[in-house]
């Protein structure tokens, strides 16, 4: 079985993607608005274009007729994949998946509204003075994100009525994609928020779940993660049934990064992304039979996935930018190499600027092992590899 898969999107993650894809024998073809992303650097070719542009998606899509398009950012002109799927192209996980998850609103509204999942109480805004309106609202504090970003970009925390015009301007500077609105969102008291990996299959095969995934996170990104996140066992199954519900409505085979919150009162449905999700780069220490991203192409590809098995504790931790760059260079990798049940990955990235994620520390251990001293190796081990200008 040999296929060839147009990746939009060529990060850190889609790097992963790609070199599960390529070990057994898939043709990779990656694409992003910008030339050296890190996944073109192992794909079988590139492409550098505009996702938002639908004329120049058509153009490459036709160019190389590939039997998958797996999305992996928000920036993309998703409408288009409902044609593409009728010209007999899967996508991943469905268009319908794709375009609901590339935007917060219809994907919160699905959870909300059709499924009935217990979420934060939220309002939309178009405008500084709808965001107003809407933070009068859902009170104050309250959590503010653009309808279309990653990792963190444009989301802040409105903790009084002056945060409000500073919130908007920067939602609006970190939003994606041509879509100026925000979704407002009542602040949640949470004592703790985890990532739930959601594995469908097709052939009628079972929905799959991962050990669930415990992240700490500054300025809306990551910086820790770590598996198993501990979770009770009610929690557990409240939270995969509403990941079974919202995976099921959206359709299609993949792995789904499903994150909640949870509280005294129980599981929140908090956000979803149809890919492989930041805080799963943990599975990259060796914590599962497969990494999530084995397990995002095997669903994609039909073969059957028979279980998930938790192998080891672990954790992994950012390595972080602290300037800009052109040619940013690493230093540490030899004390970071020395230490034991230890790993890192260097994401080529061609630049850098204060706060970039530009590479992450793994680190495993025996499942009765204290979490809490995994993720203090790891947070340590992130330290001692620095990116210089």
């Amino acid at each position: 079985m040999k296929t060839k898969i147009l990746l939009l999107g060529s990060g850190e993650l889609g790097k992963e993607f790609v070199i599960a894809a390529q070990r057994i024998g898939q043709t990779v073809i990656a694409v992003d608005n910008y030339e050296n992303a890190p996944a073109m650097q192992v794909a079988h070719g590139f492409e550098v274009i505009n996702m938002l542009d639908g004329v120049e998606l058509d153009r490459i899509v036709a160019k190389h007729q590939p039997d998958f398009i797996v999305p992996e950012i928000e920036a993309i002109r998703t409408e288009r994949f409902y044609d593409y799927e009728q010209q007999g192209i899967t996508v991943v996980p469905s268009a319908k998946a794709a375009n609901f998850t590339m935007n917060r609103k219809a994907i919160r509204d699905l959870a909300a509204k059709e499924i009935g999942l217990r979420t934060a109480n939220y309002r939309y805004a178009t405008s500084a003075e709808e965001l107003q309106k809407a933070v009068s609202e859902v009170g104050i504090p309250c959590v503010v994100k653009p309808l279309m970003s990653s990792s963190g970009k444009g989301q802040s925390t409105i903790k009084s009525t002056e945060d409000i015009a500073k919130a908007w301007n920067y939602a609006v500077e970190g939003s994606r994609g041509d879509v100026v609105e925000v979704i407002v969102e009542a602040f949640v008291t949470f004592y703790s928020e985890i990532t739930l990996l959601t594995v469908t299959q097709n052939n009628n095969l079972p929905t799959l779940f991962c050990a669930p995934i415990g992240h700490r996170q500054e300025r809306g990104d990551y910086q820790e993660s770590w598996q198993p996140a501990k979770v009770s066992e009610k929690d557990i199954l409240e939270a995969q049934e509403m990941a079974r519900k919202v995976t099921e409505a959206l359709g299609g085979a993949g792995l789904f990064g499903v994150e909640f919150f949870l509280t005294n009162e129980g599981v929140y449905f908090s956000e979803l992304s149809p890919r492989p999700h930041d805080t799963g780069m943990v599975t990259l220490a060796g914590t599962q039979n497969f990494n999530e991203f084995e397990l995002h192409l095997r669903a994609v590809l039909s073969l059957p996935i028979a279980e998930i098995t938790l192998e080891k504790a672990g954790a992994s931790a950012v390595i972080l930018a602290s300037e800009n760059s052109n040619h940013p260079i690493y230093s540490g990798m030899e004390q970071i190499a020395a230490l034991p049940k230890t790993d890192f990955r260097i994401f080529g990235k061609p630049t850098s600027r204060p706060y970039r994620r530009m590479g992450v520390a793994l680190v495993n251990d025996s499942l009765d092992t204290p979490i809490e001293e995994i993720i203090e190796r790891a947070k340590a081990a992130a330290k001692l590899v620095k990116v210089n200008a």
